[in-house]
């Protein structure tokens, strides 16, 4: 396939590879109907039927277009000109340009060598003009996660009036087993604010919801940059349509976490460094700049795109034959 073919394989922004469940799809189309009717002004069903499914009250639930929406009414809320915004790097693109976007300051910490984040150094740079914190859980792009003490152990020693968003946008690829205690921390934390997107598992990225949780006070500050219908009649529909297919969006997430685990054994064993990842991508990492240049002609010859994040190749897991086709290139 030449550079100029069509992609075969979109693997750069961490889409999930498999279209709507029926009956999702066929929810999506229904509400599609009434595209000439408003949805709500301001979201109120939506945060109730997640509040609901959550275990929690819907005033602890802020809603968005994506998580990127909510987190965009986060920094408004929170940094100011010139304050800072400490976050590892690489992350989420977004954090960076949403951060500038409202004048604030990204203060970028690298990642350790095992492509985690660095919770020591990231504390240390926190000064008296910092007003948010970014963790993510399983981490953009890495995959690695942030263990139940060490992200207590971090949140003690935080100051309070220090806002900390911890990102689990890949929330529902970790096994059950691993993931942190989220409500015990919101409890304990009120500074804590954790978002979530229906873009990644639920495979809800046109849409466009994502939400998040915290204490009462906290999710009343952030609502308040709520945009006038900003939340679509079709993010409502689809979100609920998932909830009551769980059961066999549950059966596509695993084949995604089978298909990671066949693909970082792969690359592996072509001798790269990949951490083991929790989400629905990989991470190529300890890459020369040679050996990326050389990857990054393979890809773009063989139909590929992954997003390349300077001195590593994040690569989205897609179907068995997106896998295939990645190893093959990077033989």
């Amino acid at each position: 396939m030449s550079p100029t073919s069509e992609l075969e394989h979109r693997l750069a922004l961490d889409e999930n590879p498999y279209g709507p469940l029926p009956s999702v799809r066929a929810a999506l189309r229904g509400a599609m109907v009434a595209t000439n009717r408003y949805p709500e002004y301001l979201p109120r069903r939506l945060p109730a039927l997640i509040a609901e499914r959550l275990g929690v009250p819907p005033e602890q639930v802020v809603v968005g277009e994506g998580a990127t929406g909510v987190i965009r009414y986060i920094l408004r809320e929170f940094v100011t000109p010139d304050d800072g915004v400490v976050m590892a790097t690489p992350t989420f693109d977004g954090y960076p340009a949403l951060t500038g976007n409202v004048g604030g300051r990204a203060v970028e910490v690298p990642l350790t060598a095992d492509g985690r984040q660095d919770l020591d150094a990231m504390r240390d740079a926190i000064d008296a003009r910092t007003r948010v914190v970014v963790l993510c859980s399983p981490h953009n792009p890495t995959g690695t996660c942030i263990g139940q003490g060490d992200l207590a152990d971090f949140l003690d020693r935080i100051d309070p009036s220090v806002t900390v968003v911890l990102d689990e946008a890949y929330i529902d690829f970790v096994a059950r087993a691993d993931r942190v205690a989220t409500a015990d921390l919101l409890t304990r934390y009120p500074n804590l604010v954790v978002t979530r997107t229906f873009s990644k598992a639920y495979g809800l990225a046109t849409p466009r919801v994502g939400y998040a949780i915290g204490a009462v006070p906290m999710i009343a500050r952030i609502r308040r940059w709520q945009l006038p219908f900003g939340v679509t009649a079709p993010a409502e529909t689809g979100v609920r349509a998932c909830y009551s297919a769980e059961a066999e969006l549950a059966v596509r997430t695993a084949a995604i976490t089978r298909e990671c685990g066949r693909l970082t054994e792969g690359l592996r064993e072509l001798g790269f460094t990949v951490p083991t990842s929790a989400a629905n991508f990989v991470y190529l990492t300890a890459c020369g700049a040679t050996e990326i240049d050389r990857l990054r002609t393979a890809f773009v010859r063989s139909g590929i795109r992954a997003k390349h994040c300077g001195s590593g190749i994040r690569i989205t897991v897609g179907n068995a034959a997106a896998t295939d086709a990645v190893l093959a290139a990077s033989c």
